[in-house]
């Protein structure tokens, strides 16, 4: 039996703003309902290290949903990192900061983590992707070109994988391309599939 219909007579719920999130898990074939928007505090710890963080943000999410869970509810919740030179690059707030984030990013490689959890009311199973992406060396044209037309205000590390900087920025990806656009559909199907059986264990 394949995932989708395993899933029939449950709720997915998808707590995400991401439009990239809900599409790639709509491509998936999985069916799922949008949750409606909700606070939450995303700090953490100054001493946590970069490679948790994403996971520990999307156990966050998952632990400020409002609403309680039914029976056939499943709450997905998720949160993607760049990590370049162990400095943690999240939205960028305004235009310099995104100048400033590819540039940093401009000529190295960097480190893309999603963190996932996907909660119903009696259990909880939390996991973290990561793919590596290296670009070449861009120019402060290239660089402002892409800001000022794409406005990656939204996105972490100031880039969109899918976006025109994807196709002439970089070089090579180690891992999951769905991961940096910001969901590993992959793992999460597999991961999916465990969490069924578990709730019949």
């Amino acid at each position: 039996m394949l995932l989708h219909e395993k899933l029939e007579g449950y709720n997915l719920i998808l707590a995400s703003a991401s439009p990239r999130r809900r599409e790639l898990l709509a491509q998936s074939g999985i069916r799922f309902t949008l949750a409606e928007k909700f606070e939450c505090d995303e700090s953490y710890p100054a001493s946590l290290p970069c490679n948790e963080v994403a996971q520990y943000i999307a156990t966050l999410k998952s632990k400020a949903y409002p609403k309680p869970l039914a029976e056939k509810d499943i709450l997905l919740t998720a949160d993607t990192v760049v990590i370049a030179e162990n400095r943690i690059l999240g939205k960028p707030a305004d235009r310099a900061e995104a100048i400033e984030m590819l540039t940093l990013l401009s000529g190295r490689e960097h480190r893309v983590i999603t963190g996932v959890c996907i909660k119903k009311a009696t259990h909880t199973r939390c996991f973290s992707v990561e793919s590596k992406v290296s670009f070449r060396n861009l120019s402060n044209e290239e660089i402002e070109y892409y800001i000022d037309n794409y406005k990656p205000f939204d996105k972490a590390g100031a880039y969109g994988i899918q976006e025109w900087i994807g196709y002439v920025a970089i070089e090579g990806i180690e891992g999951s391309f769905f991961n940096v656009m910001g969901l590993p559909v992959q793992r999460l199907y597999v991961e999916l599939e465990q969490f069924l059986s578990d709730a019949f264990a």
